[in-house]
């Protein structure tokens, strides 16, 4: 087992790869603590990851507050003795999230504050945990739409996934020394239920899709297991790295005619 004897802190563990990851690290052997604020879809994370044989709670908690995130850190130190990994995936893209000029400032300040804030938060409070375990693993999600811009207009979550993936490397140097890897997953586009509620007519999936290689979404199962490498010891030479699992979007990154 790759995971073996290691506690992995998932956030947006309710569904698309938050949950796949929490059932493929329990299969792998770790004690998950599984974090969201949908606590339905957090209670089938959890059925499906005991169902499976593994070991798990859940905790109920808002990635953009402080005092939640000291609390899913605490929980698992308390609950398992230690944290070894740190998944800091929950992030939102917004329906009416659209370029500068129409995106109101609710919208950008909602998705700042989960999906940067909240990884900011998570590595405030989860480092500090890690350290006390002798190092370890924090993986932020980040975006292809980090290195590239998006074809839709979203600005706030393109400027939020850049946020993440400068601050990773950022803390991948300051820890390095700690025995800490820091460490960004960049998805390309994913066949999940918000992306697909978002590209809601076959005009707007295969916009996205004449850009991608291989010729279809990724699927979230795809995301755990690269999330799967970096958290366990195969990736030990590995940090500050923008780990790109995109079905080529990145390479080959066109404007159709």
């Amino acid at each position: 087992m790759r995971l073996k004897n290691k506690v992995a802190l998932i956030t947006g563990a309710s569904s698309g790869i938050g949950r796949e990851t929490a059932l493929l690290f329990a299969q792998e052997g770790a004690q998950v603590v599984a974090v969201d604020l949908d606590d339905e879809g957090g209670a089938e994370t959890i059925a499906l990851v005991r169902a499976g044989g593994g070991v798990v709670t859940y905790v109920h908690a808002d990635v953009s507050n402080a005092a939640h995130c000291e609390g899913m850190v605490q929980t698992a130190e308390e609950t398992y003795g230690h944290l070894d990994v740190l998944f800091n995936n929950a992030g939102i893209m917004h329906s009416e999230d659209d370029d500068a000029v129409h995106t109101s400032e609710d919208v950008w300040d909602l998705t700042m504050a989960i999906n940067a804030k909240g990884v900011f938060l998570g590595c405030k409070f989860g480092i500090p945990a890690l350290r006390r375990a002798g190092g370890g693993s924090v993986i932020n999600t980040a975006s292809f739409v980090a290195q590239l811009g998006a074809a839709t207009p979203q600005i706030a979550y393109t400027a939020s996934k850049g946020a993440v993936l400068s601050l990773t490397r950022e803390l991948a140097i300051v820890h390095a020394r700690e025995n800490i890897r820091v460490n960004a997953l960049c998805p390309g586009p994913l066949h999940t239920e918000l992306l697909m509620k978002l590209l809601d007519t076959d005009a707007k999936k295969q916009r996205r899709l004449v850009h991608i290689p291989v010729g279809r979404f990724g699927q979230a199962k795809e995301m755990a297991h690269a999330a799967l490498y970096l958290a366990s010891d195969e990736s030990s030479y590995v940090t500050g790295a923008t780990f790109n699992v995109d079905g080529g979007i990145t390479a080959a990154y066109v404007t159709p005619e």
